[in-house]
This record gives C-alpha cells, structure tokens and sequence, in this order.
C-alpha cells in the first residue's frame, strides 16, 4: 500500500492527556471491561470552544506506549477522537505525526458513515488517509458500497477509486439488484456534491444509464446536473422520453429545461424557470412543440405565476395559455387548470388595513378567460364574463368572525357589527365566446350589513338586515329598449343555535355527546329580476351549508325572494380519551312561508318544505370508516341525490373504499378504490434489509362506473412490486375528453430506493387518484413522492 507522507505535525496535547493513562514507559493497559469510565457531574459548564481539540482516548485488551513518541494497541482496540470512532484488531499510533494504522477488521464511524475493510492509514486530527478495499455506508442517502481504495482528505471529503454503490442489502458472491459503478468517485459532504468519473447505473445486470462524468447531490437540497428521464406513453402521442436539465442558478433562482421526443408528433423542449426575491416569488413555464405532425401545427402552452408586495399593495398574477382548443386533449399532462378547458388570466392588488375600529380592504382585478371550445357543437358551453377591470373597497368592524358563521358560541354583550362593500366591474366576453351569448356592460353595486350578535357559553343569536343593491349600463339595450337600470333588495334574517353536552357510552366506550339545533329564519321581498342582466350569479349547491345562508345564489346579480325557516340538528360523540369524533348524525329541513319565485330555472317553488338533508359519519375503529348523505323529497317520496362512500384500512398499504353517487336524472356512479398485497411478504414485515429473494406486489387503483351511461369513466389501475431496494409500478389510466373520446395512458416507473424514480410519474397518479394510498418505499427513501 502506498504509505502517506510524514509531515511534521505539531503534537496534539489531547493525545498526551489520553496517552498518560498509560503512565510512564511500556505498560499493559487494563482490559477493555476495566476501562476508566467518566463520572457524571452535578455543575453546568460552559460548552468548549470550537477551536478546542477533543480528547483521544484509546482502550484495548493490551495497550503499550511510550511518552511523546508512540503506542501499541491489540485485542478489541477501540480510538475515539471527536466524532471518530476507530474499531480495530491492531493499531499503532505515533504522537508526533499524529499517523495511526489500523490492520484487521478495522471499522470506522464519523458522522454517521461507516467504513470498513483490512487495512487504514489515517493523520487524526486532519482525518486525512487512505483505506484499502472498504465497504461503507453513507448516512445521509442511506446507500451502502465498496471501493478498491478510499482516500480521506478532511472530515467532510473522500474519494473512492473503482467504487460501486446501492440501497440494496449485501449478501455474500451476489451483486445488488441495481448498483452504480464509477472509475471514480468524489463525495463532498459539506458542499453537497458528489462527482463520479465512468459512471454506469445497472439494474438486474443490464445497464440502464451511462455517462462519462456526471455530478450530484448527496442530500434533497438542490444541486445543478441531469436529472432522470421521463418516459409517457399514451395513444395520442405514442411514446414520449425527455431528459431535463436541472440548473441550481443561484439560491433564489433555478430553471429546468427538458428536451422531449414524441414517437407521433415530433420534438419539443419543456422549460421553467423559477425565482423568490425580495418581496417577490414566482415561476414561468414554457412548453413548445415547434412541429406537431398529427396536429399539423406548432404547439404550445405558457404559465405564469407570481405573487409579491408594492408598498402597502400586495399582488398576484396567475396566467395559463394553449396555443390551440385540441390542447387539453393532446397534452393534457401540460394543462395545470382544475378546468382544463376554461384558463384562467388573472392579476389582483389589494390592500389590507386594520384600524381600531375595523379593517378596510381595497382592490383591483383584472380577469380575462380563453375557453377551448373545439370542433363537437354539442361539447360547446357559455363562457364566464370577464373583469376589465374590477375595482373596490370592502369596510367591516372588528368581530368574531367565528361566531358572525355561527359556528362557535361566546360571552360578552351585545354590540352592532357591520359591513359595507363598494365595488364597480367592467364585464365583457373573450374572443372565443359563443355567438349567442348577451353582450356585457358595467355594474356598480353595494353590499352592507347591520347585525347584533348575543351569545352565552351554549348558544347564538344573530339578528341582521343586508341590503344589496346594483346599478347596470349595459353595452347593448334589452328587448324593451332599457340599457340602465338598477334595483335594491333588502333581507332580514336571524340565526339561533344552541350546543348541549352530556357524557355518555357508545359501544361500551366513554363518549361526549352533544345536541346542536339551529333555526335560520329569512325574510327576503320579490324584486323582479328576471330582465336584469346576470354576469356572476349561480345557484347555490343545496347542501348543509348553503342551506342555512340568506341567499340560495352566489355572486351579486341574483337575490332570492324568500320568506322561510331552515331548522335542524347535529349531533355527535366525542372519544372521551382521545377527542375524536367516534359519530356524527344531522338533519336539516326549510319551510317556506310564501312561493319563492327567483329561482334558478325561472320556475316557483311552491313546496312548502323542502327537500330533506340527512348525514352520518361514523368511525367506529382505526379500520372502518363511512359518511353518508342524502337529499329526500317528502312529496315524491324519492331520494333526489344521495353520497355513500365507506373505507376499510386494517393496516400500512391495505386500503379499499367504495361510493356510490346518485343526482337523479343526472348521474349515477358507483367508484372502488383500493390498494392492497396480493402477494409476497411485506418489506415491513421481513425488514428492510432482509435477504429474502422474493417481494411483494401490490394492486393500486380507482375505477368509476356510470350506471346511467353503463360505461367506465375516469379510472386508473396498477401494479407495484416492492422488492425492498427497488420498486417497479406499471398500469393503465382513463381520462374521458368527450362523450365518446378518452386518452388513455400506459404508466411504467422504476423507482431505485434511495437513488430516484424513473419513467412516467406513475406514484402521482396513484396519490392522486386513490384515498389513502401510501408511497411503499416512504419508510426507506427521502425521495419526492410527485418528482419522477
């Protein structure tokens, strides 16, 4: 072995303080068991300075040494120094150089790594050496290796010559399911860069990847370099590889750029950059595909995104773009929108001050919409109105805002609270809206409200008066001529709740029950509003909130009459121990005073009591949980809508749900989800590194049945194969783009414990798609869960 040079090297007087143990000239040191062991103390001393060299201490079954010159150690040698810990059969340490050398099983620990191997030359206090054919484990990827020759240049950097390195468990004349091999290898700790010079990644002996130098990060912390391909296959544009770039720009800045070849359409570059400055934060996406050759055209989609402050402002600009109406169909993974076929264009400012007496919040918005409306004339929808701009200013008194929703009860006295909103709006149509839509116009209008809450330990009572009144210039003029007109409705409503409590059993186990009835009575006018123009209102979903709100529409445009009682209860048990909801009942009903007559389809309601809400939510153990509710028309004697959803999870990635989901004359839906073993033994129950051959595969899924059209809808099904260091996942996803279109893709991503994911990002699909699916390797891999 090539010995290291002797440089003179001042001596360490903490390795005089260890080394007098030893007392004058050759001695033989105690046994390892008899060592001299630390007594405790009862004062608090200040920490040492990080300039202060620590203590060596050094036991062994025979121990020899000489003052200032050198010792001799055998049988179960142990060295600490700082954070080293040496293990060895021999060693041999010489003061003035500070050089020891270690021969047989020598095993060293620092910093939470560990080395291994026969022979090791190392200076201490430099923790500067070289140690023949190791294994090691790094502590901060939880991977393991071996090396021809390490050599140690400080504590935080080492290199390796003709290297290898896996998560997968060692085991005697066999090589790991997959492993990296390098001509050679540098680890910098504290820089977080590992550089490998010949680098090849096998899996199962076929090498998957090659490069001849490469850099990377030795933790999640970001670091500039290539990152793993993607790979997607769908049946609209084939099989899709790209390789992104990702560069580490400055701590505040990155981008990543993908270049990506589609078997159908062609090649393209995805791109995004993002950056947080001061007092600013945001990103910019680009996706370009300059020659699509089934589309016959360019492609394209940008997003922007930023949020930040101005002075007392505070803004943000949220913006996503397609080049074309097909877009969403044909690279819909590029498509960020919850609605894929409606993209948003939207920048706000707003103010927000609070005074003694309240908060006055002022804004300004500009919203714009592109609509993708395609070829099919039956697929087509109105467009929303867009704001160009809106303009505003909101005043309310200081209140609890809890008890203003009616959702906790307080004590104090009674005292007007109130709220006034001024707001002016420019609305007008996109480009893309269709032909018959009505035209826009401006609208001011006002929004107040005078209330008194009172309440005690276990009850509310909230009287209040609200007006909304708005004033139109329309762009074109109606049927009668009229392009102004302007109209104020008042409403009157009181809220009274009241919370009763009592302990009591359920199933044998100690429950807080509690009893919480509540009555909502509204007293709207009619106002004739059906020739006014509508640019933002929509009807409420009938549910257990709305149905205790003063107006069964959202947005400004639309009030409804009403003269009515909404009264109902809840009641529910409470784990006496552990403070969960074991059970929860409720049910809620309005009655009508007078016909409505401002309804959604034009239509009055003449039923005097409404439709009936029931719920239910149970989880009566860890495993079994369900909820429940349904809309009952007392008239028809029929369930109108109803939501039953159950989940059954006895264990860690053992997960089934069903629903079932009915509108009546609408829709009905039955949905399974699950994921489950179907065979092998669980790493979890093997242990991680057990030897064991064999894994365990799993079934993930979600797949939605409509009964009404007797066809499946969106749906995702796979398979995960776990084999402990390595996971493979393979499946199917649906997505519908039409009444008789879908997209469906084939997922394959290979995940290397410890290392990366490869391939298409199949784990996001199966965390989005399934309630309660666990990533299996989360227990074993720092990886991103979303990131292939």
């Amino acid at each position: 072995m090539p010995r290291l040079p002797r440089t003179p090297h001042p001596r360490p007087l903490s390795a005089l303080i260890a080394l007098a143990l030893c007392a004058w000239g050759p001695v033989s040191a105690r046994p390892a068991e008899e060592a001299v062991t630390l007594r405790g103390s009862r004062l608090l001393t200040a920490p040492a300075k990080p300039t202060t060299k620590p203590a060596m201490v050094i036991t062994a079954g025979k121990l020899t040494a000489q003052t200032d010159q050198d010792a001799q150690a055998e049988d179960g040698v142990e060295l600490r120094y700082g954070e080293l810990l040496l293990n060895a059969d021999k060693l041999s340490y010489r003061v003035v150089e500070d050089l020891a050398r270690a021969e047989g099983n020598v095993r060293i620990q620092h910093n939470g790594n560990l080395f291994t191997g026969p022979l090791l030359q190392m200076y201490v206090n430099r923790f500067e050496g070289e140690f023949l054919t190791p294994s090691f484990f790094l502590a901060t990827t939880g991977g393991a290796g071996k090396a021809q020759v390490v050599r140690f240049h400080d504590s935080n950097r080492f290199s390796a010559t003709q290297a290898s390195y896996s998560s997968c468990p060692v085991v005697e004349d066999q090589e790991p399911a997959w492993q990296i091999t390098a001509k050679q290898l540098r680890l910098d700790m504290a820089g977080n860069e590992g550089q490998a010079d010949g680098a090849v990644l096998r899996f199962l002996g076929v090498p998957l990847l090659a490069a001849p130098a490469l850099s990377f990060p030795l933790s999640s912390a970001r670091k500039s370099g290539w990152l793993p391909p993607n790979i997607f296959l769908d049946n609209r544009s084939g099989l899709e590889l790209g390789v992104p770039y990702y560069w580490n720009i400055a701590p505040n800045r990155d981008a990543t750029v993908a270049p990506f070849a589609m078997t159908k359409r062609g090649v393209g570059v995805d791109a995004e950059f993002r950056y947080l400055e001061p007092g600013h934060a945001g990103r910019i996406n680009v996706d370009l595909l300059p020659g699509d050759r089934v589309y016959g055209n360019s492609r394209w989609s940008l997003k922007l995104e930023n949020d930040g402050t101005l002075g007392d402002w505070r803004y943000r600009l949220k913006s996503e773009r397609v080049s074309d109406d097909d877009y969403w169909k044909d690279l819909s993974r590029r498509v960020e929108s919850q609605t894929p076929r409606l993209l948003a264009n939207d920048f706000s400012l707003q103010r927000h001050r609070e005074l003694s007496w309240g908060v006055i919040d002022s804004y300004a918005r500009v919203q714009r919409w592109q609509t993708l409306q395609g070829s099919d004339a039956l697929s087509r929808f109105d467009s929303p109105y867009q704001r160009s701009p809106q303009l505003g200013v909101r005043v309310s008194t200081a209140a609890d805002e809890a008890v203003l929703d009616s959702f906790r009860p307080w004590g104090r006295k009674a005292r007007l609270e109130g709220g006034l909103e001024l707001e002016y709006n420019r609305f007008d149509l996109p480009g893309s809206a269709l032909a018959g839509q009505a035209q826009g116009g401006q609208r001011m209008h006002a929004l107040g409200h005078v209330a008194a809450p009172v309440g005690g330990e276990a009850w509310w009572l909230i009287p209040r008066v609200s007006v909304n009144a708005a004033a139109y210039d329309l762009d074109q003029p109606l049927a009668d001529g009229r392009r102004r007109m302007s109209r104020l409705i008042p409403t009157l409503s009181v809220d009274h709740g009241w919370v009763f409590e009592r302990d009591t059993k359920l199933f044998g186990r100690a429950m807080r029950q509690s009893l919480e009835p509540r009555l909502l009575y509204v007293n709207t006018p009619y106002r004739d509003q059906l020739s006014l123009p509508n640019f933002d209102s929509a009807p409420k979903d009938f549910n257990f909130d709305s149905i205790y709100t003063d107006n069964q529409f959202s947005g400004v445009d639309r009030v409804s009459d009403m003269h009515a009682l909404s009264f109902g209860a809840t009641s529910r048990w409470i784990s006496a121990s552990q403070g969960e909801e074991i059970l929860r009942v409720g049910a809620v009903q309005r009655v009508l005073f007078r016909d409505q007559r401002v309804t959604p389809d034009g239509q009055p309601v003449t039923q005097r009591f409404s439709d009936l809400l029931l719920a239910a939510a149970a989880r009566l153990d860890e495993r079994w949980w369900a909820d429940s509710t349904l809309e009952f028309n007392p008239e028809t004697n029929r369930y109108v809508r109803s939501v039953v959803r159950a989940r059954y999870s006895p264990g860690p990635f053992k997960t089934l749900s069903v629903a079932y989901r009915l509108a009546r004359a609408q829709s009905e839906q039955v949905e399974l989800a699950w994921q489950w073993p179907i065979y092998g033994q669980p790493v979890t129950q093997r242990g991680a590194n057990s030897q064991s051959c064999g894994g365990a595969w799993y079934s993930a899924g979600r797949v939605q049945y409509s009964l009404r059209d007797k066809r499946l809808t969106d749906s995702v099904a796979g398979f995960e194969y776990d084999a402990g260091c390595w996971l493979l996942r393979f499946g199917v996803e649906r997505l519908s783009t039409g009444r008789a279109e879908t997209n469906t893709r084939l997922m394959l991503q290979l995940e290397l414990v410890g290392l990366s994911q490869l391939g298409s990002n199949a784990l996001k699909v199966l965390k989005d798609n399934v309630p309660g699916y666990r990533r299996l390797s989360s227990d074993r891999s720092p990886s991103s869960d979303f990131l292939p």
